[in-house]
């Protein structure tokens, strides 16, 4: 079997899961690693994952909790979780933070990677910051929300013909349209960590050991 692509959905410092999620999937040096996004907060150990990825040569996109923790060196003021990890991170993490895209694309897919999602009919260069990493749904006058029970799943728009891979969505959970696939299936809630495979667009996912958060 040739190299693969493993992109994985949001991690949320699950390291446990994460190792045996990669076994599941036959990585393999040589693979290519990629995340999309959301590595820290809420699960037991996010300085292990960053240099977990780090190590593996792992790609990932900026997603909105590592943003959060980014705000630290910043001096703005924040609550835990992000605190926490905050305080954790030694500074190749930080480098490695810093340095995060809003959006990875993958030529040979035909397929883009951001954390949260797209508007429909705006360059990739021109979406908003906060939509990219944030955003959940479309509302009926055709603006990005955060919300879920405001308006209908951003992916559900999306017409192509480039593919959307996405994750941030906990709450709907794994999401398959024509164009666009969502990975976050809540495994800091306790449900699933899930990847998608290439060039095969297999599916893999192994369960949470326990729940590390409460659905939110």
């Amino acid at each position: 079997m040739g190299a693969q692509t493993i992109i994985v959905g949001d991690v949320h410092g699950c390291l446990d899961e994460l190792r045996a999620l990669l076994k599941k999937c036959g990585y393999a040096p040589g693979d290519t690693l990629l995340f999309v996004g959301d590595l820290v907060a809420k699960g037991p150990d996010s300085q292990g994952v960053l240099q977990f990825v780090r190590e593996k040569g792992g790609l990932s996109v900026l997603g909105n909790h590592d943003a959060q923790v980014l705000l630290y060196r910043s001096g703005v003021p924040m609550k835990e979780p992000h605190r926490h990890v905050a305080q954790t991170l030694k500074e190749a993490d930080w480098q490695f933070l810093e340095a995060l895209p809003l959006w990875r694309t993958l030529p040979a897919f035909n397929a883009v990677v951001v954390h949260a999602g797209l508007k429909v009919g705006v360059p990739l260069e021109q979406q908003a910051r906060d939509d990219v990493i944030n955003m959940r749904s479309i509302d009926a006058s055709g603006q990005a929300s955060k919300r879920v029970e405001e308006g209908v799943p951003w992916a559900s728009t999306w017409p192509g013909p480039q593919r959307v891979i996405f994750g941030h969505d906990a709450i709907r959970g794994l999401q398959q349209y024509s164009h666009a696939l969502g990975l976050d299936t809540g495994c800091v809630y306790g449900r699933q960590l899930t990847a998608v495979v290439l060039p095969e667009d297999k599916l893999v996912s192994v369960d949470a050991k326990r729940a590390y958060q409460k659905v939110y």
